[in-house]
């Protein structure tokens, strides 16, 4: 019995979308946060890479210096979004066996 009969390969696909669709899922409810200034901003961002909350002390906010609070904040989202790429790069290669799937979560 060839085990790549359409049907196989259809019910094959099929799981494949499903456990996408949990993996989506998961990696929304998963958060990674970061931080910069040594905590005076802190960025959330789920699994999937959406930015979710920012947090700034207030000992942060300097009316004269609001350039070091834009750094602050900047250099927090991008560390938070850089877990979230790395997070979404770890599940899906468990799930492909390292596949690379172009436009799956992203570019």
């Amino acid at each position: 019995m060839n085990p790549f009969k359409l049907g196989n390969l259809e019910k094959m696909l099929a799981e494949q979308v499903q456990k996408m669709q949990r993996l989506q899922q998961e990696l929304d409810a998963q958060r990674v946060q970061a931080s910069a200034g040594g905590g005076m901003v802190e960025a959330t961002a789920s699994g999937l890479g959406d930015l979710v909350e920012i947090k700034i002390k207030p000992e942060a906010v300097d009316p004269n210096d609001v350039e070091m609070l834009q750094d602050l904040v900047l250099a927090a989202v991008r560390e938070a979004l850089g877990k979230a790429r790395e997070m979404q790069q770890q599940k899906t290669a468990e799930l492909t066996g390292g596949l690379q799937i172009p436009g799956l979560f992203g570019p």
